[in-house]
């Protein structure tokens, strides 16, 4: 049998141990009686413990000596690393030195980890250094260390990373009991690191306090990805390595913490991400006991109590949640196949446990016999009497006990993905029976319902393109926007979608009044109203001096006042909610720092700040809070644009996308020819949106739609993808006609407007415009002298021009949206909506002349390629019309090359490129998200978590 075999070489090796190295060559020789396999696997256990305490035994000095060289430690403290000026030494470590150095171009500090010395003559220690690079800039989540570049200098490398403040895990231990709640808080950011690093199949390896900061501000970081490693990664003997005599799956067992170790690390064998779920477990159990899970005097200690022991179980507070009791010896348990898998498992179950933190009372069985024996000793007509007024307090109980809190994951099905980064993506119907979410299948995106007692969704007829789901107050009909910009609504029993007015996200109030934004957030949008029957729409707010934007209105209950989120700037840290009432237009700030305010039937103000829900009392009579902010929930999905990605329901359901789920989820750069076949390109799966082809086709620009929202440059011959904006929240971009700058929109803390950088990224970004609404770059004009570009206004779109040599003035030109000049440099194309939907329009450049229509049935997206056809897009329809401009201006039918391959933005410029001549497409695939990411969650009767943390008075 496999455990008497393995105990019996725990025996062989612990007897073996207490005899001196000449004793033990015979010993061994006797005891195992010819079995030859037996005899290796004890002299290999003999061999690493020698490893190990050669090593745990060298003196400090001298180890330091051999792993950086004798002047390591002080050769680069004051000098330039490239563009970095080291200026101390944060740590040393097996796998490098860590440096604090100051950016001088950046004007930031970051830390460097340098590669020891004694690396550089090691192959395996040299590739496992690059490798750490590659694995990072793989990731980037609030809650992973971010990699910034890789450095070298001679025979030295870097790698240039993200400076995190504040104390490791492990110090915050030492300083004494976490509380369970914040343990929780700090666990459950650790699982969406680990869940955002499995989702692209890379394990961390050795997670441990350590490797934990926790910043100023609360957020957990979790760092040193140095021994995670792509799953699918061979593993290759490091036998030649001078400096290590074990395979290189033996040094992931090494190279690993002893007391944070796997079973399957312990025994050398292969991981996987359940190795990083019982790490995770061990890190949990300290954070809630103080104490390690597993402990010992030596390592081969350490190691016979993972493999052989349990933790004891004991040590859990009193208070710890049943559901956090379960998922530690899930995560703990040493059979990989009864392990938890993963990471957003543990996620949800944390969550859980933070919403209603039911607790275990441990068992006290030794009073179990008294009260029997007490029981036995009560006359009948006691009992009876005890009886019965124990049933009338089991009734009044129930009659006064507030309903349980119900948590139901919604997973969708494996070929949807939800959609929505900017506007919600899933709404509650007011009666709370109804889910209305936005989701692609297939390439096309719908607006699904889903009945709270159902298990099947069913997509709304003539939702095709939508987004921006939102309900009647009496749950009768659903309002939604489609891909041209036009609100519309639709009965829920069934039936076509009826227009309302133009608008880009809304909310129905009581007294049948529509209140909506007309484009997109940051675009200088005050709010509109509108008959719910349609009809002409009348301005309700006016944006203020300073105020960017008016978004994310609701209409109060009782319909005489609004509530909504006013921007300053594109930060939604720094909103503010008002509300204002509809017949004077009086208003008042109520919440400084938030957006996405929602009113609940409780009587609390709900909002989102960071990703967390908070709550305060709201009277709504006088429109002000009562009492200060409370969090509630973390983990919740906010969008760029501020968007909560929660619902609350009438009669107390909540629902809400867990962090990580919906608008940005991955894609792929694909090639599509003609016939609409795809080619994924190399580059990694990322949020990718607006690609943009170089004029000779060796560089493909793109913005990577997560956090940062940055422009990022991919070179086609070397397979890399390198940062190019650094802080600059990117908008779209486009080429210098000689493919070596970028031009993009950056709205930093104001409307967005257009900046010039060089795409080698040596030259800083220049300003090009300066206005007061948003700003689009268009096109180039053939001799890169002048820029077309056009601007969002409140009351509609405007394209302009502007010289970049001279003064630079730029001068209106006429109403439409990106502008696109033929390959001559004679004709412009633009989007127009004068006939009531977006149509592409030609006319002549750049002086004026007639106009001709060239699309019948809506368009958006327009790409000129240099061969002289224009392409455009129908929803999902990819269409082309062949234009020639010489001697005059001739335009050909619109046709059909192929349907699919969208990635909705919400807006006209073009999510896609094509070739010089015309025959392929750079396009955006999305991927197919995991069914672990593919999840919305709903919490019934959450009304009575909000009443009770959070009371009214």
């Amino acid at each position: 049998m496999p455990d008497e075999r393995s105990d019996r070489i725990e025996q062989l090796y612990h007897a073996a141990r207490e005899r001196g190295p000449d004793e033990r060559a015979t010993f061994l020789q006797q005891v195992c009686a010819g079995d030859e396999a037996l005899r290796r696997e004890v002299e290999s256990l003999l061999a690493e413990d020698a490893d190990v305490r050669s090593f745990l035994e060298t003196p400090a000095l001298e180890f330091m000596k051999k792993m950086s060289g004798e002047d390591a430690g002080q050769s680069l403290i004051g000098r330039q690393f490239g563009p970095y000026s080291v200026v101390s030494l944060l740590a040393k470590g097996g796998m490098g030195e860590v440096y604090r150095a100051h950016d001088t171009q950046l004007q930031r500090d970051v830390a460097l980890k340098l590669l020891p010395e004694i690396f550089a003559s090691d192959a395996e220690r040299l590739a496992r250094f690059q490798r750490e690079a590659q694995v990072l800039a793989a990731l980037n989540h609030p809650n992973i260390a971010q990699i910034y570049g890789l450095e070298g200098a001679g025979a030295s490398r870097c790698i240039v990373m993200e400076l995190v403040e504040g104390d490791t895990l492990e110090e915050r231990l030492k300083r004494g009991p976490i509380p369970i709640k914040e343990a929780l808080a700090i666990a459950e950011q650790i699982t969406e690191a680990l869940e955002a690093a499995h989702e692209k199949d890379i394990i961390h390896r050795d997670l441990k306090p350590a490797n934990v900061k926790i910043t100023p501000d609360a957020r957990v970081k979790v760092l040193d990805f140095g021994l995670a490693k792509p799953l699918e990664e061979p593993i290759r003997s490091s036998s030649n390595s001078p400096t290590f005599k074990v395979t290189a799956t033996d040094a992931g067992m090494i190279l690993g913490t002893a007391a944070y170790m796997s079973p399957e690390q312990a025994r050398g064998e292969k991981v996987d991400r359940r190795t990083d779920m019982w790490t995770f477990g061990c890190v949990l159990y300290e954070l809630l006991t103080g104490k390690q899970a597993f402990e010992g005097q030596t390592v081969t200690d350490t190691r016979a109590a993972i493999l052989k022991t349990e933790p004891d179980w004991n040590r859990l507070p009193t208070a710890t949640p049943a559901g956090i009791r379960v998922l530690l010896r899930r995560c703990l348990r040493k059979d990989l196949t009864g392990r938890l898998r993963d990471a957003a498992d543990a996620r949800i179950e944390i969550q859980d446990a933070l919403i209603s933190p039911a607790a275990v009372e441990p068992s006290t069985s030794s009073t179990i016999p008294a009260r029997r024996a007490r029981l036995r000793t009560i006359p009948w007509t006691v009992a009876l009497i005890a009886a019965l007024i124990a049933g009338v307090a089991v009734w009044n109980l129930k009659l006064s006990t507030p309903k349980p809190i119900a948590r139901t994951v919604v997973t969708l099905p494996a070929d949807e993905r939800l959609v929505g980064a900017r506007v919600p993506a899933a709404v509650l119907s007011p009666d709370g029976t109804l889910l209305a979410y936005t989701a692609s299948r297939g390439g096309i995106q719908q607006i699904y319902f889903r009945s709270i007692d159902s298990l099947e969704a069913r997509p709304i007829a003539g939702t095709e393109g939508a987004r921006s789901p939102f309900f009647s107050p009496d749950s009768q009909w659903l309002g939604f926007a489609n891909g041209s910009g036009k609100l519309k609504k639709v009965a829920v029993s069934g039936g076509a979608p009826v227009d309302i007015a133009d608008g880009f996200y809304a909310c129905w109030g009581v007294n049948d009044t529509i209140v909506f934004t007309p484009g997109a957030t940051n675009a200088r949008n005050n709010l509109w109203q509108v008959s719910a029957a349609g009809g002409t729409s009348q301005p309700l707010t006016r944006l203020e001096k300073g105020e960017l934007d008016h978004a994310w209105p609701e209409v109060l209950p009782g319909g005489k006042a609004v509530i909504f989120t006013v921007f300053t700037n594109t930060n939604p840290d720094d909103a503010e909610i008002a509300v204002q009432l509809l017949d004077t237009g009086q208003r008042k700030v109520v919440v400084k720092g938030g957006t996405y305010a929602r009113y609940a039937p409780s009587g609390h103000l709900v909002y989102i700040r960071n990703g967390t829900l908070l709550a305060m009392p709201f009277d709504l009579k006088r429109l002000e809070t009562t009492g200060p902010p409370v969090p509630l929930l973390e983990g919740v999905q906010e969008g760029p644009s501020g968007v909560g990605q929660f619902s609350i329901a009438n009669n107390g359901s909540l629902v809400y996308l867990p962090s990580g789920t919906g608008g940005a989820d991955t894609s792929t750069l694909v090639w599509v020819n003609r016939m609409g076949v795809p080619e994924p390109l190399k580059a990694p799966p990322r949020p990718y949106r607006l690609p943009r082809l170089s004029s000779n086709g060796q560089q493909l620009a793109v913005s990577i739609f997560d956090a940062e929202n940055e422009i990022w440059i991919y070179s086609f011959a070397q397979d890399t993808l390198t940062k190019l904006t650094f802080g600059a929240g990117a908008g779209n971009l486009i080429w210098t006609p000689d493919g070596k700058r970028v031009v993009f929109a950056s709205g930093g803390s104001g409307p967005t407007n257009l900046f010039l950088k060089a795409a080698d990224g040596t030259v800083d970004e220049e300003r090009l415009t300066k206005g007061n609404y948003p700003q689009n770059p268009g096109s180039f004009t053939p001799d890169g002298r002048s820029l077309l570009f056009h601007e969002v206004h409140p009351t509609g779109m405007e394209i302009w021009v502007t010289p970049l040599e001279g003064d630079r003035k730029p001068r209106a030109l006429h109403q439409g949206a990106t502008p696109k000049l033929s390959p001559d440099g004679r004709f412009v194309a633009y989007l127009s909506a004068e006939s009531g939907r977006f149509e592409v329009y030609v006319q002549p450049f750049p002086s004026p002349g007639a106009k001709y229509q060239i699309s019948t049935e809506g368009a958006r997206e327009i790409v000129w390629a240099l061969n002289g056809e224009l392409f455009y897009r129908v929803g999902d329809k990819m269409m082309a019309v062949e234009i020639k401009t010489q001697p005059s201006l001739t335009v050909g039918k619109p046709h059909l090359l192929f349907q699919g391959y969208v990635v909705n933005r919400g807006e006209g410029v073009p999510n896609y490129d094509v070739t010089a001549d015309g025959q392929r497409f750079l396009m955006v695939q999305p991927n197919p998200q995991p069914a672990a990411s593919a999840q919305i969650i709903l919490v019934q009767n959450w009304l009575e978590e909000l009443k009770r943390k959070v009371p009214v008075k």
